[in-house]
């Protein structure tokens, strides 16, 4: 993989950020007990911050899956798109609340089929989602649906994708420092060709 740029804007506290960002670090403050390198990179675009926690939020109360299927879907997407830091944050928060199995969640670690066969094909679905640009085939979604989701499921899907991308991409450029209580969880994306 070749070298990617590094923002200059630091990490924003919720002293140096306006007012909008300066509420979703205190909820999350609250929330966790700290404020994600992450959310304070994202800060310094105000309308970043608050676009994703608003669709993160919504993705949590909205979206009919399980927290154990919110993790895979965030998963999945964050090691398409080769994100260190939300593959650690998502892994622990898979392990500690979400209560996904280890072997599932190591297995997309790792880029592997899930041994959970509906689990696999949210997996399965959400990674043709990615790598399709949201254009799956007749055969992709008959599959996916006949593991028991519905039409809804896809749309979920597809916030999913939207909240991971603005993430995930902002921590691409900021090169976000993974915070200590993610550490035990740390992964690195595996090298891919420029073809890729």
């Amino acid at each position: 993989m070749t070298e990617t740029y590094k923002m200059t804007l630091g990490l924003l506290s919720s002293d140096a950020a306006g007012p909008g960002a300066r509420e979703v670090l205190e909820k999350a403050k609250q929330g966790l007990g700290f404020a994600p390198n992450m959310y304070g990179a994202m800060a310094n675009q105000p309308g970043l911050l608050e676009s994703y926690s608003f669709g993160y939020n919504q993705f949590r109360q909205e979206s009919g899956f399980t927290p154990a299927e919110q993790e895979v879907v965030f998963l999945t997407v964050s090691f398409e798109n080769g994100c260190d830091y939300c593959m650690a944050a998502h892994s622990l928060v898979a392990d500690k609340m979400s209560k996904v199995p280890l072997e599932v969640t190591e297995a997309i670690r790792n880029g592997q089929p899930a041994p959970d066969p509906k689990l696999e094909a949210l997996r399965s679905f959400t990674r043709i989602m990615v790598t399709k640009a949201g254009r799956p085939s007749p055969t992709d979604v008959n599959a996916f649906l006949a593991a028991g989701y519905t039409e809804k499921h896809i749309l979920a899907i597809i916030l999913a994708i939207g909240v991971k991308t603005m993430s995930n991409y902002a921590n691409h450029v900021f090169h976000t420092p993974v915070d200590a209580p993610f550490q035990s969880r740390a992964w690195k994306a595996p090298l891919r060709s420029a073809a890729e």
